[in-house]
């Protein structure tokens, strides 16, 4: 298939999710075959952090505004088999309106942030990438979210087809790599800022740093305040790309886990850092949603915490312990949530898609 893309970013890592996501997902369909074509805005603080140039079988479109590239888009649209517009894309309302007047695409809309989408709508806020008609005229409407979700998205967007495409590692970036110094920890935290984060991150690494000065907590990641209630004992690293994410995973004892809370209080909605650092051969530590249990087996192959006694359990465990829940994760990770596996499922998904639907007899 040849697939064109209106997304948020490929090629930057800094402050978001999708990138490394869609690098997984492009690499792997690219082995199976496929042409994707990723049309990213060029903006000055994705520039200036821009650890991707090239996209390994296929091709990034970086353009400065949407009228630069229209009759590029339109003709990429034309010839595609698959035309995409994502959550948080810049120029979604355009690219929206081009891929709906698609011919013989497939229109799909995939909504890596669905939990963000329905909060904001509920509220009568705009999100910038999806228009007041919803999500009527796509043909298929993926959710990086499922459960309860996948309903919301038909009732209130009018999506019509709608399918989970959850997140996943690719294991050629992140596998088990050689401990650094310069991150070692007995906890970990690789993540962007964001305040409904805060609460959860207050009382399950900070908290736990207070009541064990002698352990050695580290955060990797962007965005952070100065008014960040850090501790002595917990030390900091700027954006890491995701070249240094297995360095930074394979150097600690244990690493943590929190979920957004718009994305815990729907639940179904697993990090692309799960999968990562499983894939690392790491032990993790996680707060508790809804769906977590169809991704991994808590108790077994990754931890559980609502409180601060609860992480301070787990950061108490033995290395014997915590290497037998990391050996299950890594291993549920690589027969089940890998990039190869996900575009196993988009091709399954868009195939499904294109198939008549059924006719219901009449009563």
């Amino acid at each position: 298939m040849r697939i064109v893309v209106f997304g948020l970013t490929i090629s930057s890592s800094w402050g978001n999710g999708h990138a490394t996501l869609w690098r997984g997902l492009c690499r792997a369909l690219a082995a199976r075959g496929h042409d994707v074509v990723f049309f990213e805005r060029d903006t000055p603080y994705y520039a200036d952090n821009r650890d991707l140039h090239d996209l390994p079988g296929g091709e990034l479109v970086l353009y400065p505004d949407w009228d630069a590239i229209r009759r590029r888009a339109v003709g990429e649209i034309a010839g595609a088999d698959v035309a995409m517009v994502t959550s948080y894309c810049p120029d979604g309302l355009a690219a929206t309106a081009a891929v709906l007047e698609a011919g013989r695409a497939l229109r799909v809309f995939y909504d890596l942030d669905t939990p963000v989408t329905l909060s904001r709508m509920a509220r009568g806020e705009s999100t910038g990438y999806i228009g007041p008609d919803g999500l009527h005229g796509f043909d298929l409407v993926l959710s990086f979210t499922g459960g309860v979700a996948l309903d919301e998205l038909r009732s209130r967007l009018g999506a019509g087809r709608v399918a989970p495409l959850y997140g996943h590692v690719d294991p050629a970036t992140h596998r088990p790599a050689q401990p650094l110094e310069r991150f070692r920890a007995d906890l970990s935290y690789l993540g962007t800022y964001a305040a409904d984060r805060q609460a959860a991150l207050e009382q399950l690494f900070v908290e736990p740093a207070r009541a064990r000065p002698e352990r050695r907590f580290l955060i990797g990641g962007a965005q952070y305040p100065k008014d960040f209630p850090w501790t002595d004992n917990i030390f900091f690293v700027r954006h890491l790309p995701p070249v240094e994410h297995p360095a930074f995973f394979s150097s600690g004892r244990l690493t943590l886990n929190v979920t957004r809370q718009a994305m815990a209080e729907m639940g179904w909605c697993p990090s692309g850092r799960l999968f990562e650092a499983a894939a690392c051969g790491v032990p993790i530590l996680s707060d508790t949603w809804e769906g977590l249990d169809a991704f991994f087996e808590p108790g077994t192959e990754i931890l559980t915490a609502e409180t601060t006694d609860d992480a301070l359990a787990a950061i108490d465990l033995s290395d014997a312990e915590l290497g037998r829940v990391a050996r299950a994760a890594r291993e549920r990770t690589l027969a089940e949530h890998t990039s190869d596996r996900r575009a196993i499922e988009f091709e399954r998904l868009v195939s499904e898609a294109r198939q008549p639907a059924p006719v219901l007899a009449e009563a």
